[in-house]
């Protein structure tokens, strides 16, 4: 259980930094360079991924689970890629369908996109890659 409550922890800590850059360059994109804002999240929403793994292979999951490198990056890549999906319908869904600012609905995508990928990059890793 300790061991689990610490992972979550820092799972957290790392959510939290790619979250910053993920809103950040979001915003920088759509306010500063006037990129459209399902394109601005797209691009940071990338950015935060590989930030997010790099951090997560070195510091929050145990990632020895007798798979290669490249079959844990392409779980991970795969996973992520539908996760950019599930944001970009919760940000889409919440700007255009309900008329909410894109600045309070990456809120709620990154808090859904977080739980999807803490549950689906645990049984991943810890459980002999297999998914």
């Amino acid at each position: 259980m300790k061991k689990l409550i610490e992972q979550i922890l820092r799972f957290g800590i790392v959510g939290i930094l790619a979250f910053i850059i993920d809103y950040g360059l979001m915003v920088f994109c759509t306010e500063i360079l006037h990129i459209y804002y399902l394109w601005s999240t797209m691009i940071s929403f990338t950015v935060s991924v590989v930030f997010n793994y790099l951090a997560s292979v070195k510091w929050v999951f145990n990632v020895d689970n007798g798979k290669s490198k490249s079959a844990n990056l392409i779980f991970f890549i795969s996973f992520s890629i539908i996760g950019l999906g599930i944001n970009q319908l919760i940000m889409w869904l919440g700007v255009d369908k309900f008329q909410i600012s894109y600045l309070i609905v990456k809120f709620l995508a990154t808090a859904v996109v977080m739980i999807f990928n803490f549950v689906t990059r645990k049984l991943h890793f810890e459980n002999g890659g297999n998914i």
